[in-house]
């Protein structure tokens, strides 16, 4: 059946729906990612038995999401958000469904897979920020993208503290305790994933391209509909993407700033359990399973972590939309460079490693949305969504590398050496920012 022109009102009206539906599946994934950050690195020393492994989750989770974010992202140039979207959330799924296995079963290698489940699906919710600007005009394009990254403060944040309450749940199922935020966590995710399915109907991405194709030929949209649904010229290619990239200086900047700024915040948050965990418990308990006061400290500090990515999204929005791209991101380095200096010069104190950790969410956050808004506004149309993914991939492998190093640092240089790691590339990634700003200031002066 032809579909009829749509008016500009009906699509501010899908925009809105579109937006509430990602922002309330975000509230459900959000609970379903959030034991598998709070407990991940106890739970893999507890069952690899060394601790040598204490990053893998952290890293295969990372890297699960930056090996699933150029599929996902070629998924949703060919089928549309909602297909990528429903796809990646899936996989999360059925890894916390594995990870609630690997806790029964005692094997490892459960828990190594699925946390690489639990990083398909985190490449989805990432992605989602992006959906939201499918349909969004260019003045409230930080606007929208903010919001979505908002509503994952809720979930995110009452992830990690539903460890005690999940342990309820375990012990009501005949499962071990610290299975039941998993079982949680699988809870969370079937509902967010069915909710994408049902409700992201019109899918943004394939309606915005009907439209413009509307708008560009002058014919009616539904004469557009076997067009819309086509992606660009060589789908959802890593080369095309980096070719896009590589031909905008402001794309370049906006790439270092998601990329950087994922790293050190892996790197740090994900080793920050562990520390705490021998901060309260004392020398020699690192990698013995916590209980207690130690999860309760634990789980509080990394949700006042998650509070600070995310509860401040729509300032961030505003911020990047009125002071600029560039000025933000030179905000949020800066911010992060304060927060580990303050974690790491504070080590000993779990009230200024929770104010470090507050503080680098707060930095992640304010280089996250205007470097994502700047990358989008940096490339062409056409080739759009494969930089997106092309973006979120490597802000994987960032993390993957932060998280494997994390800890081999933390062994080596202590916690305080990470947070210098961290600062050290904080502080390369915020020069090459105030260079683009000065040279930014320079041809407007020319001008």
């Amino acid at each position: 059946m032809a579909r009829t022109v749509m008016t500009e009102t009906g699509v501010r009206h899908v925009q809105r729906r579109t937006v509430a539906v990602l922002s309330v599946a975000q509230i459900f994934a959000g609970i379903g990612t959030g034991a598998t950050v709070s407990i991940g690195s106890i739970l893999a020393v507890d069952l690899s038995g060394s601790s040598a492994w204490a990053g893998a989750v952290a890293t295969v989770t990372t890297l699960g999401a930056a090996l699933a974010a150029l599929p996902l992202a070629s998924l949703a140039d060919r089928r549309g958000r909602r297909i990528g979207q429903v796809t990646g959330l899936s996989a999360a799924l059925v890894g916390a469904v594995l990870i609630v296995l690997s806790v029964v079963s005692g094997l490892f290698i459960l828990l190594v897979m699925g946390a690489g489940g639990i990083g398909v699906g985190a490449a989805a919710t990432l992605q989602a920020r992006f959906a939201a600007v499918d349909l969004a005009d260019a003045e409230h394009r930080g606007r929208a993208l903010s919001a979505v990254v908002w509503a994952v403060t809720v979930g995110a944040v009452a992830g990690p503290n539903l460890i005690q309450p999940g342990a309820v749940v375990g012990q009501a199922l005949g499962l071990p305790p610290v299975a039941g935020p998993f079982v949680i966590s699988a809870a969370g995710l079937l509902l967010a994933t069915i909710l994408l399915f049902v409700g992201l109907r019109p899918d943004p991405l394939l309606l915005a391209r009907e439209l413009a194709t509307g708008k560009a030929t002058g014919q009616p949209a539904a004469n557009q509909a076997t067009v819309a649904g086509q992606p660009g010229a060589g789908g959802g290619s890593l080369v095309r993407g980096l070719r896009a990239i590589r031909q905008s200086r402001a794309a370049w900047l906006a790439l270092a700033a998601v990329v950087g700024a994922h790293g050190v915040m892996v790197g740090v948050m994900s080793m920050t359990p562990l520390h705490l965990q021998e901060l309260v418990a004392g020398p020699g308990h690192a990698g013995h399973a916590a209980t207690g006061a130690v999860l309760v400290i634990i789980g509080f500090t990394i949700s006042l972590h998650i509070a600070g990515m995310f509860a401040l999204s729509p300032v961030m929005g505003w911020l990047t939309d009125k002071a600029g791209r560039t000025e933000t991101i030179m905000i949020g380095f800066a911010t992060m460079i304060v927060a580990v200096a303050v974690a790491g010069f504070g080590q000993a104190s779990t009230v200024a490693v929770a104010v470090g950790l507050v503080l680098l969410g707060m930095g992640w956050s304010a280089s996250t949305i205007s470097g994502s808004t700047l990358l989008a506004e940096s490339v062409g149309q056409e080739s759009r969504v494969v930089v997106q993914g092309v973006s979120d991939m490597l802000m994987g492998v960032a993390g993957a590398v932060g998280g494997a190093t994390s800890g081999l640092i933390l062994s080596g240089a202590g916690y305080l050496g990470l947070n210098m790691a961290g600062a050290l590339v904080g502080t390369v990634v915020l020069g090459a920012a105030f260079v683009t700003f000065l040279a930014g200031r320079r041809r407007s002066g020319a001008g």
